[in-house]
This record gives structure tokens, C-alpha cells and sequence, in this order.
């Protein structure tokens, strides 16, 4: 079968190399509008998950597990081409060399410092670029006793690949219970409160009413705040933002964990949700940061003092699957079956206020926070964005939507994002996993938070610019410090 004028695609100024295709026109897939955005210099974005292991990684057992699933999955076998004749990106299916995408380095398991090593090669690998001629992912295998675990696996590919939620399923989907090795991992699923029957028909017009007015209104209000946001609006230029350029320079991977039982302690005696108290640790965070850096910049150098400036505009991105998840038990049985399942990246994002104060009460934070979040639960905001970038992109083409998409982001400070995790001990081919930091590299901020639940735990994974946050592990003390004021506070709350 004859040349289909395929060519791939060359994001980060490498030579293209030989690389065999399976050139069958029924081998090949039209590129979502999010994989063609990321694969803009603009929004050049990867992913890394850190999975920290309980035991030495083997990797023959890796290649093996990543061969009879991973390598099943249409997005792991494939690599973005351009149909030169119609000027069209799409994914060609390729021959997949398993060892090209293990990288194991040979390294001294009773070397000093091992955390810091593992510091500087995460770092490191956020200024290395993938591959383009081969599948967009890479395992690399570092068998290194931390402080946390015994051994470390590292997950990296280019978010072209899949939204965050759909990666994490996946990764989830090639794991299994720790206590059964043949059972997936379960989720935790939230309970919806049953309506009352007894309500009457005219009471429950009216609601029905009311609410469709406060989505259209809100709607309204977050769409006039979206433009202004691309024309003019940014945020304060405050400690934590970064600079121009700053999503080509070198990141810095850390991550802290806290209880999850002492959110849901916080979570219950407030009748909240957990992403409520996440936005609270945030907002409490980076109040609290932010004070400290503001004092040392003008000599107080005192956190108990308010060294605020006032009226901080300080917003957060966060992420929305704008899809209903996949599933990972889906995800599994279409590795194992090589059948299909819903996939891609169908993502959408709000622009979220995070005021900036030191109130006398901490659980102000909290409510702040819910507030907030209730209104944005009735805004369309994160459906107007997806439809905002793909109609921009249909219009002017990839290439001005990115630029649109950089500006939009680079006028806000931080990206946020809150992933669940299974309720047990997961194994990971085998390999029983400690904990699990995903992050992102790539998008223009010098901060980004990604909360993953795992058990019992939460982890607070950031990608970082040292230039801007020189002193990560601080904010982590300040996020998790905030927790521990909101479990404080509630518990006298309860003795009063």
C-alpha cells in the first residue's frame, strides 16, 4: 500500500526520525480540538504521575503488565501525524517498541540523598521533551529507597493523550486491590439526597423556575467576566505569579500528604464536600504564604502580623471533565478485550476567585470557599469554555486558539484540580503503591496544585518555578498547617 502523505507531528523543534506506521486509512483517528490545542507551542502540556511503591519495581513484570494493557489502548500505540494533503492532525496507529518507552537507569539503591535525587530527576525531566516519533508516553523506573517508599515509578506523557481524569482512570484501570488480586479498585461515589415526593407541583414549578433564572444569570455574569479576562482583566502581580515564559522553565515536583479523615472531619462537622474543603485549604494556604513573603519583602518578617496588601485579585483555574468519566472498569475490559470506550479530551475550565485575607475565624475560609462554589455549581462557565476554544479553533485554526487559551490562563495565577482515588490499597502490576502524585508541566503558571485522595491519605502534588516559589515545601506546610486550623476550630466548635 502506497505513502498516505503522513507526517509527524513536530512540536519542540526536533528532527523528525524513520518511524514504521500502520498505514491502513481505518488505523488512523481524526485529532480531538484538545489534542490539536496541545500540540500548539502555546499549550505544550505533559503529564507526570509519581506512583511511590512499597516493594523493589521489576521491570520485566512492568513491560509485561504495560504489554497486555497500556499497549491495548488505541492513545499508547499511536503517534500525531499531519495528512500533508488536507492539512488535517490525526493519530496513526504504530509498531510500539516496548523497551524504547522503559527507562531504568542504573542507579546505587543506597545512595545519600536519595530524596533529593528523586527531586532533581522529576525536575529534570520537565525540561526533556517526548519523543514525537513514537507513542507520546514513558515509564521510568528508579529503584531508590525515599523517605515514602521503597521504589519509584514514574508515569510521563503528553496530556494530547487524554484529560487528566480519563489518564488517572486509566492508570487505575491496569491496578488492583491489594488484599485481591484479581479485583479492580472501587471509588468512592457521592450520595444524591432523594427528593420529596410530598412537594407540590407548583411549589416545585417555582424552584424549577428560580434555578434555570440564577444558572442564566450566573451564566451570564462568569461568561462577561471570561471576556473581560481575554480583553484586559488579570490578576494582582503578587509573589505566586509567574512572569512571561514561565511555562518553558524548569519545574520543580513536590508533593506533602495530609488525612483525609481529618477532611472529613472538617468536611462533616460543616456539612460540606471534600472540594470545599479543598478550595478552603487553598484559600487558607495561600493567604497565609503570601502574608510571609509579603513580610519578608518589607522587612517584618512576621506570618502573625497582616502584611497583605489589600484588594488582591488572585483567581484559580480549575479543570472540568465536561464528559461523564469512562469508568475504569470499562477502561479495563476494553484493554483486555481490545474493545472501545469513550475517550479524549472533552475538558473545560472556571475561573475561580481565591480571596486572599486573614480572618479571625479560620472556618470564614471554609464558608468563603463553599459560597463560591455553590455559585459556580449554577454557571455553564466551564461548558462556555470548551465551546468558546473549539469554535475559535474552527474559525482561525489551532494556532489563535492556543494564544486565546495562554491568555486566559496566564491572566490567573494557579491551576487546581481535585482527582479521586480508590478507598483501598491498589497494587500496580503487582507492585503495592504508597502513594500516587500526579502534576502537570507546561501551561503558563509558576504554580500547580493537583489534590489526590488514596486510601485514607490525600496527596498535595505541585509543579513549581523556583524562580518565583523558591521555597515550595513552605506553601505545602501552609496548605496542610490550614487543614490542621480547620480540624482545630471545628472540634472546639463541637465543645461549645
Amino acid at each position: 500500500m502506497g505513502s498516505l502523505g503522513l507526517k509527524p507531528i513536530n512540536t519542540n523543534g526536533q528532527k523528525n526520525s524513520t518511524v514504521v506506521v500502520i498505514e491502513q486509512e481505518q488505523e488512523q483517528e481524526p485529532a480531538s480540538p484538545a489534542t490539536r490545542l496541545f500540540h500548539t507551542k502555546n499549550l505544550n502540556c505533559h503529564i507526570i504521575a509519581i506512583l511511590g511503591c512499597t516493594t523493589k519495581i521489576n521491570p520485566d513484570v512492568i513491560k509485561k503488565g504495560l504489554e497486555s494493557t497500556l499497549l491495548n489502548h488505541p492513545r499508547f500505540s499511536s503517534i500525531p501525524v499531519v495528512d500533508e494533503k488536507k492539512g488535517v492532525r490525526k493519530w496513526q496507529k504504530t509498531k510500539v517498541n516496548v523497551d524504547e518507552h522503559i527507562i531504568c537507569p542504573d542507579l546505587d539503591p543506597d545512595m545519600d540523598s536519595p530524596d533529593e535525587f528523586l527531586e532533581k530527576y522529576t525536575s529534570n525531566q520537565t525540561t526533556i521533551p517526548l519523543d514525537m516519533t513514537k507513542p507520546l508516553w514513558e515509564v521510568h523506573i528508579l529503584n531508590i529507597k525515599t523517605s515514602e517508599a521503597n521504589a519509584i515509578g514514574i508515569l510521563k506523557l503528553h496530556h494530547s493523550i487524554g484529560d487528566g481524569m480519563s489518564i488517572i482512570s486509566l492508570i487505575l484501570a491496569c491496578t488492583r486491590k491489594a488484599s485481591d488480586p484479581e479485583a479492580l479498585p472501587t471509588l468512592p461515589t457521592s450520595t444524591k439526597i432523594k427528593e420529596k415526593n410530598d412537594v407540590g407541583l407548583l411549589r416545585r414549578f417555582c424552584y424549577y423556575v428560580w434555578f434555570l433564572c440564577m444558572v442564566f444569570w450566573y451564566t451570564i455574569v462568569d461568561v462577561v467576566l471570561f471576556l473581560a479576562t481575554i480583553l484586559f482583566l488579570k490578576d494582582t502581580e503578587t509573589p505566586m505569579k509567574g512572569g512571561v515564559g514561565v511555562e518553558h522553565s524548569p519545574k520543580r515536583l513536590v508533593h506533602t500528604v495530609v488525612s483525609l479523615d481529618d477532611m472529613k472531619i472538617v468536611k462533616n462537622a460543616l456539612n460540606l464536600t471534600i472540594n470545599d474543603v479543598v478550595m478552603g485549604m487553598a484559600q487558607a494556604g495561600f493567604s497565609r504564604y503570601l502574608n510571609r513573603r509579603y513580610g519578608n519583602k518589607n522587612g517584618k518578617g512576621s506570618s502573625k502580623t497582616n502584611n497583605l496588601p489589600k484588594n488582591i485579585r488572585l483567581r484559580g483555574s480549575i479543570v472540568f471533565n465536561i464528559r461523564p468519566s469512562t469508568g475504569i472498569k470499562a477502561l479495563a475490559e476494553m484493554m483486555e478485550k481490545k474493545s472501545k470506550a469513550r475517550w479524549g479530551n472533552k475538558i473545560g475550565y472556571v475561573l475561580t476567585r481565591l480571596p486572599i485575607s486573614l480572618p479571625d475565624n479560620p472556618l470564614d475560609y471554609i464558608r468563603q470557599a463553599k459560597t463560591i462554589i455553590d455559585r459556580k455549581k449554577l454557571s455553564l462557565e466551564s461548558r462556555f469554555s470548551f465551546s468558546a476554544a473549539k469554535l475559535t479553533q474552527d474559525i482561525f485554526g489551532s494556532k489563535v486558539a492556543a494564544k486565546v487559551t495562554r491568555r486566559i490562563l496566564s491572566s490567573t495565577t494557579v491551576l487546581i484540580s481535585n482527582v479521586v482515588g480508590p478507598q483501598e490499597e491498589i497494587t500496580f502490576y503487582g507492585h503495592k503503591l504508597a502513594y500516587v502524585a500526579p502534576t502537570t508541566f507546561g501551561l503558563p503558571y509558576a504554580v500547580t496544585i493537583h489534590f489526590q485522595s488514596y486510601c485514607n491519605k490525600m496527596t498535595i502534588s505541585m509543579a513549581v518555578d523556583s524562580q518565583v516559589i523558591p521555597d515550595p515545601y513552605q506553601l505545602c506546610d501552609d496548605l496542610q498547617d490550614s487543614l490542621q486550623m480547620f480540624k482545630e476550630a471545628v472540634t472546639k466548635q463541637d465543645m461549645v
